[in-house]
């Protein structure tokens, strides 16, 4: 199949081939036609399924079709759970949009930055990919009205829940005209999820699901350190000298470890930098941008913001704490071992986690060779 066959026009086709899409992924095989036929959707997908695109050509192909006259407000309202995927969606709907005509005003709207030049941005927009609490903000502004929107597009409802965003949710729900295409996306459908489902947001929707295939671990390879929590830090800085690693991105479960982790790598020598929820968005931004060019050796980051960083021949990963499911390990350790090139995971492994990763392995039904610590020397790490 390819795209050719899903009802995209002669520009979109040709922004597809730009930007050297081959067929399309199963996803957007589902998705697409359902969208055109402006059917509600209640898709199931991972991060990384394509689904982005599965949106948003059939929501640039609906303007290219009706070329309706302009409003001040927008038809088309995108919510995502965070900053980063708020800027990436709506990229994505910037580059396609240029290959149209008519031009297609896409704003993304965001906390974390100021909130008057996006007061002025969304005037005249299109199309708006905002986070629950940004979008609030502008309405209660008056910067914004809902009363137009005839999409709703709800981007990893799942994670949005699980950020606490379910009551910002209902009140932005509350103010949409109840005429209109609703598209649900989620990784997942968990409870919280079916009760979005169950509070009649979506009509009749076509269920498109896309069966989560499991991650190739082959082309990486894994190791862990067993290590006493005092000698963690220093073991971690022993690692990343002694193999002399340019790149490489540290997982962490919290905040604090993350601020703690980054003070000491630079005391050390190590020039690195964080990403997570607390960070200011162009600190974000910043840290992620010197990562990629090298001036930054390692980028600390949780897995909630970490979803957004996609780095194609990315060496090592290092899991300095343990993440709290199987799924979330193999998630992490994904990220190196792409595009056909070899990577490099290690975890340090404290006493008190030492089962959690048995279970971890078990569930990936991979054995990681556990190697002792003890007799490194450590000192002047």
């Amino acid at each position: 199949m390819s795209f050719s066959t899903l009802g995209l026009s002669e520009p979109l086709l040709r922004a597809v081939a730009d930007q050297q899409y081959g067929k399309p992924y199963p996803i957007q095989q589902q998705a697409i036609p359902v969208i055109l036929a402006g059917r509600d959707v209640l898709g199931i997908a991972k991060t990384g399924s394509g689904k982005t695109a599965s949106f948003v050509l059939p929501i640039l192909e609906l303007f290219h079709r009706t070329q309706a006259a302009k409003t001040r407000y927008a038809t088309v309202l995108v919510l995502v759970p965070t900053r980063e995927l708020a800027a990436q969606v709506a990229g994505v709907f910037q580059e396609f949009g240029r290959a149209l005509p008519e031009p297609v005003k896409t704003v993304a709207v965001f906390g974390g930055v100021a909130i008057n030049p996006q007061m002025v941005a969304v005037h005249g927009a299109d199309i708006v990919v905002a986070t629950p609490g940004r979008l609030l903000d502008l309405l209660r502004a008056n910067a914004l009205r809902l009363s137009g929107i005839e999409i709703l597009v709800l981007d990893e409802a799942d994670k949005m829940l699980e950020l606490g965003f379910a009551e910002e949710m209902d009140a932005i729900f509350d103010l949409l005209p109840r005429k209109r295409q609703t598209i649900l996306f989620s990784a997942t459908l968990g409870d919280a999820v079916q009760t979005i489902i169950n509070q009649n947001l979506l009509h009749d929707p076509v269920r498109v699901e896309v069966e989560e295939e499991p991650e190739n671990l082959d082309l990486i390879t894994q190791t862990a350190y067993r290590v006493s929590a005092d000698r963690k830090g220093p073991l971690l800085r022993y690692i990343i000298k002694s193999q002399n690693m340019k790149q490489v991105l540290v997982f962490v479960s919290s905040v604090r470890t993350a601020d703690n982790l980054v003070v000491k790598l630079n005391k050390n020598g190590i020039r690195a930098g964080a990403i997570h929820s607390k960070k200011t968005q162009g600190g974000r931004t910043d840290a992620l941008a010197d990562f990629k060019a090298g001036r930054l050796n390692v980028l600390v980051a949780t897995d909630l913001i970490a979803r957004g960083i996609d780095i194609q021949f990315l060496p090592y990963v290092i899991n300095f704490e343990l993440p709290r499911s199987p799924k979330d390990y193999v998630h992490r350790i994904g990220r190196t071992g792409r595009a056909e090139a070899a990577g490099e995971a290690i975890s340090l492994i404290i006493p008190d986690e030492e089962h959690h990763f048995y279970i971890i392995q078990k569930k990936m039904k991979k054995r990681v060779t556990m190697l002792e610590s003890d007799e490194i020397d450590l000192q002047g790490m």
